[in-house]
């Protein structure tokens, strides 16, 4: 028979929350691989990028542009990414309670926890990706237009003038195809590398771990939630950039998705996703490291637990 043994759930307080926050902003290293996520949106929209990888993509952008060229976009990424980062990851962690309190014992939360951990992603994603998304379309019309704007405030300020908030939301469900599998992957495969590594150790192995094996085990979690979260939403990612750069027929959203999708092709629409998951490893991972370092710098609390043992 199930049991139904009633378990503790941890009561975070708004204050933790913000700790959680502020954990995630102060982690959101986008901004160290701007140069990366640059030649990645331009081989990904320029036809004079079409046969490029990621070394020689950013040979061809320093020869052709400058090594300025490579931090275009800087004022969107780092307010996009701060502000999204800092929702998601409060969010996972507040949905993640929520869910698990739904399911109202543990042996039911443990059953369900990939569920658990797909909804919280999900979730959290969709509000923060309402902060993102305008962010986002400046930042790839500034560096898939050269000269658009100076700036973060001049290039909202024209997207906006131009198209409207419309314009600036024309990315939404695009995005939100785009960064919830992101972060679904980010999530729920970062919890099961942890959850597949420490089942398999002692209780006295646990006990007994050194800081360095500790950081190796988030590090290597980390790659590989990476690598899953850039494979899964590398299609719409690509479909984003062609988005936010005017391409596609009138009609609506999913038309415009539809027909994308159908001329970019399988391959087509995996064009740099070996830049994107180089990009995406090291974001995931240092994103984690940095989290969970000022999280208890901050004296956060540790998130609800629901692996199985």
């Amino acid at each position: 028979m199930p049991s139904t043994k009633p378990f503790t759930i941890p009561q975070f307080s708004a204050k933790d929350y913000s700790s959680f926050a502020s954990a995630a902003r102060y982690s959101s290293s986008t901004v160290c691989l701007l140069a990366i996520d640059v030649v990645k949106t331009r081989i990904q929209i320029d036809p004079a990028y079409k046969t490029f990888g990621l070394v020689s993509g950013t040979r061809y952008t320093i020869g052709t542009e400058g090594p300025a060229a490579l931090l275009t976009g800087f004022g969107p990424t780092a307010v996009g990414y701060l502000a999204q980062g800092g929702a998601k990851f409060a969010g996972y962690e507040l949905w993640k309670v929520a869910l698990v309190r739904l399911a109202g014992d543990q042996e039911t939360a443990v059953k369900y926890r990939t569920a658990i951990y797909l909804g919280a992603a999900s979730i959290a994603e969709f509000f923060g990706d309402i902060l993102l998304t305008p962010l986002e379309a400046t930042r790839i019309r500034m560096v898939s237009q050269r000269g658009y704007a100076t700036g973060l405030v001049s290039g909202i300020t024209r997207l906006a003038r131009e198209g409207g908030i419309s314009q600036l939301y024309a990315g939404f469900l695009p995005i939100l195809c785009k960064q919830i599998p992101y972060a679904m992957g980010q999530f729920t495969v970062n919890e099961m590398c942890h959850e597949l590594v420490y089942r398999n150790m002692s209780e006295d192995t646990k006990r007994n771990l050194s800081d360095t094996s500790k950081f190796g085990i988030a590090l290597g979690s980390g790659i590989s939630a990476g690598f899953a979260a850039a494979i899964l939403s590398h299609p719409a990612d690509t479909l984003l950039s062609q988005i936010n750069k005017g391409h596609g027929p009138t009609g609506s959203m999913m038309h415009r998705l539809g027909v994308l999708a159908r001329e970019a092709g399988f391959k087509g629409l995996f064009a740099g996703l070996g830049p994107r998951m180089v990009m995406t490893a090291g974001l995931v991972s240092s994103q984690f490291l940095m989290y969970g370092g000022i999280k208890n710098a901050l004296g956060a609390p540790l998130g609800v637990e629901i692996h199985k043992e």
